[in-house]
């Protein structure tokens, strides 16, 4: 006897709402060795009501789906019965399907065009703790590993040569707090407040605390209300 053939088979959970298909599931993986199917779902709500009462291996799982979708589901399993593995099977592998999936906690990751074999692999591959990708699934991952992250835009330096402080107390201005009350919210001296606010007035030219408050705005530091 070989050490595959005295491997006990996995036994299985298939999730999916068209009934055809989840027969047609059902009845190519009775024809494979190493698979064992313990049970059918219609949707996810099943899907982990299954997985509680027989404690399956994997789940192979759709991903739309009434009731509770599959990653809903995939989440839920993960959480609660970590035992259990989960291998999507479906017809999408846009990322608005793919990620949300193997963020919820999916191992592995296959299309409706798999075959047999392939979907056998993938259910063990996930039991030995490997993942149980399809090549096109592994494809974009990489492509989006490797993509560049998107530059982060560094904030705008405040007008006129301003320091980020002196333009937060001008911002204070134009929300009406007084001296004493910026002081109190910057933890500083009146003192200090009064030292960043002649500053302010000398770099940008102007008088009084009115003028700030338009400034202010028209700079953008601030925006007007709305509604």
């Amino acid at each position: 006897m070989t050490e595959e053939s005295e491997t006990k088979p996995a036994r299985v959970v298939v999730a999916d709402d068209q009934t055809v298909v989840r027969e047609g599931i059902v009845m190519l993986l009775g024809l494979l060795p190493g698979v064992e199917v313990v049970g059918a779902a219609g949707d996810g709500e099943e899907a982990v009501r299954l997985v509680a009462e027989l404690a399956p291996d994997v789940v192979l799982m759709d991903l739309r789906m009434p009731r509770c979708d599959g990653v809903e589901a995939t989440r839920r399993i993960r959480a609660h019965h970590p035992g259990t593995q989960v291998v999507v099977l479906t017809t999408f592998a846009d990322d608005e399907s793919l990620f949300p999936a193997l963020k919820a906690g999916a191992r592995g990751y296959l299309t409706k065009d798999a075959g047999g074999d392939e979907i056998v692999r993938a259910v063990h591959s996930v039991l030995s703790g490997d993942a149980g990708l399809s090549p096109s699934v592994q494809r974009r991952l990489l492509e989006r590993l490797s993509a560049p992250e998107p530059e982060q835009a560094e904030p705008p330096a405040p007008p006129d040569g301003l320091t980020t402080r002196e333009a937060e107390v001008l911002v204070l201005i134009a929300d009406g707090l007084s001296n004493q009350e910026i002081a109190r919210r910057l933890s500083v001296s009146t003192a200090t407040v009064k030292t960043h606010i002649n500053n302010m007035f000398t770099k940008t030219g102007l008088k009084g605390r009115a003028q700030a408050v338009r400034y202010a705005y028209r700079k953008g530091l601030v925006r007007p209300p709305t509604g």
